[in-house]
């Protein structure tokens, strides 16, 4: 009966580059259970082209979604390095410091930062 929140990957995001990234809160209707998810892809213009992909992918697993925020992610894999800036006009700034607790998480062995500059 259903996948469990374990399932789903804590981020998702393009192997280099700068894009555009959101963080989304999943939660199982009337539920307790709760989790944050990173995703971030280049092929996004706007940061609800994200949440329009991963919203329906969730949905069918029995979560109900949430936009946290957006901004942007530099992903420099040569280096190890990710920097996490900026925000999203439609969904506002996510929490970046929740945002590289859940990078981390992933990207052991990088350097993680993250700021409130715009680009």
């Amino acid at each position: 009966g259903g996948t469990t929140m374990a399932a789903v990957r804590d981020v998702e995001i393009d192997p280099d580059g700068t894009f555009k990234y959101i963080l989304v809160r999943l939660q199982r209707p009337g539920g307790e259970e709760q989790r944050d998810i990173v995703r971030g892809t280049k092929a996004a213009e706007f940061h609800n082209h994200i949440f329009e992909k991963v919203n329906p992918e969730m949905e069918k697993l029995g979560y109900e979604c949430k936009c946290l925020g957006g901004g942007k992610i530099d992903h420099n894999s040569k280096d190890k390095k990710i920097r996490v800036f900026g925000l999203s006009t439609g969904y506002g700034k996510a929490d970046h410091s929740v945002t590289v607790e859940i990078l981390k998480k992933v990207y052991t062995d990088y350097e993680i930062t993250w700021s409130d500059d715009k680009k």
